[in-house]
């Protein structure tokens, strides 16, 4: 093993990546529902037996078929596409709901909850952040923000990722230089915004279904 893959593994595993924190919530998982997939979904690296994708730019299902990183894809518009009840184990949404208006998303959520049997898991940025059209997908425009109570108040369980609020701007990016020593600060206030989702750049949200009950609290 390179020297550079050992330095990767034992940095992973000391500052938890969001692929850990996915992988955590999805030991019990074995099919997975991955709405907004993209071109790179994390979902690659969290041990899914079956997925399946659904994005409305093309761009991005071809790229994600050519890594083959889910068993299924389906081009659709993900506020009108359906699944039957129980479909799949998890329902996940990364990187999606801050895309769709407040009315939208709320819709979403009501759904994502029908079509998983076990959990549905969220990461969307803590409040509003700006962000325009890019990669020549009109899709990639924010249209709305989350707050910690707001999904809070929908049942979820949540946690705080990518470090501090205050150290991360549009897309996710660094505000301050060098990128390399900030991007390691961040790693390293990752610890406490884990518990403390408030002051995080990025909340993952999760909501454990009952599936005997299966009650909404939308």
């Amino acid at each position: 093993m390179k020297l550079k893959q050992i330095f990767k593994l034992v940095y992973r595993r000391i500052f938890f990546s969001r692929v850990h924190y996915l992988k955590k919530e999805l030991p019990d998982c074995y099919s997975a529902l991955d709405l907004g997939c993209g071109s790179d979904s994390l979902i690659q690296h969290c041990n899914i037996s079956f997925s399946v994708g659904v994005d409305m730019f093309e761009p991005y299902i071809e790229k994600s078929k050519k890594r083959r990183i889910h068993n299924q894809y389906i081009k659709a518009d993900i506020r009108k596409v359906e699944f039957k009840p129980k479909s799949f184990d998890a329902v996940i949404a990364l990187e999606f709901l801050e895309h769709l208006t407040k009315e939208e998303g709320y819709a979403l959520i009501k759904k994502m909850e029908k079509w998983a049997k076990k959990k549905i898991i969220i990461s969307t940025p803590n409040g509003y952040v700006y962000q325009n059209a890019c990669d020549k997908n009109p899709f990639q425009e924010h249209k709305s923000g989350w707050t910690v109570d707001e999904l809070k108040n929908l049942g979820f369980k949540i946690h705080g990722v990518n470090g501090l609020k205050n150290l991360r701007g549009q897309g996710g990016s660094m505000k301050y230089k060098p990128t390399f020593l900030w991007e390691r600060i961040s790693d390293l206030t990752q610890k406490i915004t884990y518990y403390h989702p408030r002051i995080a750049f990025q909340l993952l949200a999760v909501k454990e279904l009952d599936i005997n009950k299966n009650k909404s609290l939308i």
